[in-house]
């Protein structure tokens, strides 16, 4: 499984597996875990880099409507994995 870093605003870093990907109207989302383990937190990240822009920017997707549709889309892409919300 892929790791990617992730670099918050005060310059700290935290590594996600990314488990799965997908695009939603043009924009790409990455479904990513804290741990490889069973008990793992998940989040959804959004690609919110410019179109011409040679590396990605993944910020965490923070707006409830947005979440919930993302959410279903990773849910129904990995039916083998059980989601507790």
């Amino acid at each position: 499984m892929e790791k990617i870093g992730f670099v918050r605003e005060d310059g700290s870093e935290d590594f996600f597996i990314v488990e799965e990907q997908t695009c939603i109207g043009g924009v790409s989302y990455l479904l990513v875990s804290d741990s490889e383990e069973d008990e793992a937190n998940a989040y959804i990240l959004k690609d919110t880099s410019e179109p011409d822009s040679d590396t990605a920017c993944y910020t965490m997707v923070e707006d409830e409507e947005e979440l919930t549709a993302v959410f279903r889309v990773f849910r129904e892409m990995m039916d083998d994995v059980d989601f507790e919300e």
